[in-house]
């Protein structure tokens, strides 16, 4: 079976890049009866490695897994996990708050003389 398209050359430094359609086409000869993805891409000069990927990515995603090149996740786990950012979000906000707070109440201390500043340098770390 052959390609109905170019395969992109093989350039010393250089990636090549693959269309959805290219990857489709090349898993589509690799799937074929009596050929194997490691004698496809041996054939065309590809990692075989390269063309599992695609094919992982397409079992799990079809066109888009291909297009991305990513892995991807069950809507259930984004949504625990935008969950537990916006948990972690309000953590930080009401951690700033009690930070101004207490930056405020060191300035009041320090304006009323209750802590000098040598005293106040000393107790952040500085000599």
């Amino acid at each position: 079976m052959e390609t109905p398209f170019e395969i992109p050359p093989l350039t010393p430094g250089r990636r090549r890049h693959f269309t959805v359609a290219q990857k489709r086409a090349l898993l589509a000869e690799a799937s074929a009866p009596g050929a194997s993805i490691s004698a496809v891409a041996r054939k065309y000069g590809i990692a075989p490695n390269m063309m599992f990927q695609w094919r992982r990515a397409m079992d799990d995603a079809g066109d888009e897994g291909l297009k991305s090149n990513e892995k991807v996740y069950p809507e259930s786990e984004v949504k625990k996990l935008k969950a537990r950012i916006a948990e972690l979000e309000r953590a930080l906000g009401r951690k700033t708050v009690d930070n101004e707070i207490l930056n405020y109440a060191v300035e009041v201390a320090v304006e009323k003389k209750l802590i000098s500043p040598a005293q106040l340098a000393k107790l952040r770390g500085g000599r």
